[in-house]
């Protein structure tokens, strides 16, 4: 990874662009579209939203196309009655998906470690569990 400085010498173009796809790679929904498609040939758009559960079609919409957009997704429609789109991770999708592996993999081995420390906070902060 780069030093903090050496981003910041980046041109202001190159630093919108770094800040718009960390900001995709972080939003809600990405890791687990990311995560849906990893070691598919290809999703219909209905699995791939019933594999990440309580995303809203408008939302997994947005999010494929940005994907799309930004290399990491492919599309393919097919001419059938009624129309089948499936959606499959491009080699940059699926580096990005290997990037992020260690973040999955933090998550699953530090997930008592947070729990603990919300139940810790709650209780100092006199709120109820889940608020």
């Amino acid at each position: 990874m780069k030093e903090p400085d050496a981003i910041c010498d980046f041109p202001p173009k190159k630093q919108a662009l770094l800040h718009e796809i960390l900001g995709r790679i972080a939003d809600k929904w990405t890791l687990l579209v990311i995560e849906a498609l990893d070691g598919e040939s290809e999703l219909r758009f209905s699995d791939l939203q019933r594999r990440i559960g309580k995303v809203s079609h408008k939302m997994l919409t947005k999010t494929l196309r940005q994907l799309e957009r930004d290399g990491l997704v492919t599309r393919r429609i097919h001419a059938e009655v009624p129309p089948r789109v499936d959606y499959k991770l491009t080699p940059l999708g699926e580096s990005l998906g290997e990037s992020v592996c260690g973040v999955w993999m933090w998550v699953g081995e530090h997930m008592p470690d947070v729990e603990r420390a919300r139940r810790m906070y709650d209780r100092k902060n006199g709120r109820r569990e889940g608020e």
